[in-house]
């Protein structure tokens, strides 16, 4: 058999595989919907919370109206006490509590600072963020009136008055991510840790099926096996890669700033070194199933150790020196600067001479590992 069957073999084998189809195609396939999904809206909206109007004013009435107009807030329920107002955030009927204090509207017009109390559950960041903004949002706005209105009263031409209220004047941009949303932040980031991850379970249960049994794996070099595994593997991943930078950015409406010979170059040492992470695997635990129990574990301490979800320096050194082992940390990192952030290829040499680096080593092991699989294997066929 001639390297031609040898690749023939590697593909039935793959495609006839159903635990290896649902991993790689339905596992893409189906992560590309599911996980964006969460994110569809980019940021919380229309969070609810109850107000206390201890004031009851015009200018505290007012103030109720401003916030509930913003897009983060809606007011659902007001109350008549701390008690009252703390039932209903313990019932769950409301996600905070504003609390308008006494003498907002004289403390206002007498140039003084009134205090605006909120309080929430502080563990959902998102949620408190949310409302924390509106709420700073409409209290910002009703200040600034006030403020003009009294420059007015003294004398100060309104157009003046307007521009001139406050020291400064912001004028923020956000820069990577224009729809300061999560879709431009989290999603592309975990589709490359997706990519790594069902690639290195779909090899690592070829690998792993083949142990308990004879086939065309034992008639061939390990290099021939290794290097036409990758073959197989590396070019459907480069498909479902397209898929998913191309299609799922468009659909999604994801920036992509990267040309495509970029993108395509730090793929191929990424899904080399995955696949050899895959063969790694599939050689030296005991049942194929333990592949993915493995992969799965280690998911959560990757992304965490990439950089875009928490910051680097404050995850331990040491946890970040392992994860820059595996090559979903410098392709995440590499092709979040290319393609949302518009950085040239010299910028992520380092990144992509890091990527090499893994594949050379993890070609090695995966090489040795599954030699000595095939050794043992046609020990015991004889």
């Amino acid at each position: 058999m001639g390297l031609f069957e040898l690749l023939k073999a590697e593909l039935k084998a793959v495609l006839s595989n159903p635990v290896i189809l649902l991993t790689v195609f339905g596992g893409v396939i189906f992560y590309s919907f599911l996980y964006p999904l969460p994110y569809s809206q980019q940021t919380p909206q229309e969070q609810e919370i109850t107000v206390i109007n201890l004031d009851n004013s015009q200018l505290s009435r007012q103030l109720e109206r401003m916030v509930d107009a913003t897009t983060q807030v809606k007011i659902v329920q007001r109350a008549h006490s701390i008690a009252q107002a703390k039932e209903q955030f313990l019932n769950g009927d409301v996600r905070g509590i504003l609390l308008i204090p006494k003498h907002f509207n004289r403390d206002l017009l007498l140039g003084k600072s009134p205090t605006l109390s909120y309080s929430g559950d502080a563990s959902y960041f998102l949620v408190y963020g949310t409302i924390v903004e509106g709420l700073a949002k409409a209290g910002g706005t009703l200040a600034a009136q006030a403020t003009v209105s009294r420059l007015v009263i003294d004398g100060v031409p309104l157009e003046l008055a307007a521009e001139q209220f406050a020291q400064v004047k912001l004028n923020m941009k956000p820069t990577f991510n224009p729809s300061s949303g999560y879709l431009n932040y989290v999603v592309p980031a975990v589709f490359v840790l997706i990519l790594q991850q069902t690639l290195i379970m779909g090899v690592g249960v070829l690998g792993g099926s083949e142990k308990s049994n004879s086939g065309y794996w034992n008639r061939y070099s390990t290099f021939s096996i290794v290097a036409v595994r990758c073959l197989v593997f590396v070019g459907i991943y480069y498909l479902l890669a397209l898929y998913y930078f191309g299609f799922s950015f468009e659909f999604y409406g994801v920036n992509k700033l990267a040309s495509p010979l970029v993108m395509l170059a730090l793929l191929a040492p990424f899904l080399l070194s995955s696949t050899f992470i895959g063969i790694l695997l599939g050689a030296i635990l005991p049942r194929r199933e333990l592949v993915t129990f493995v992969v799965l574990i280690s998911s959560m301490p990757l992304i965490f150790s990439a950089g875009f979800i928490w910051p680097l320096e404050s995850v331990p050194q040491p946890m970040v020196w392992l994860s820059n082992l595996f090559p979903c940390i410098p392709a995440i990192q590499s092709f979040l600067m290319v393609n949302q952030m518009g950085a040239e290829f010299s910028q992520i040499l380092t990144q992509w001479k890091l990527l090499w680096l893994q594949t050379f080593g993890w070609g090695i092991l995966a090489y040795f590992a599954y030699q000595h699989v095939q050794k043992r294997s046609n020990k015991s066929a004889s």
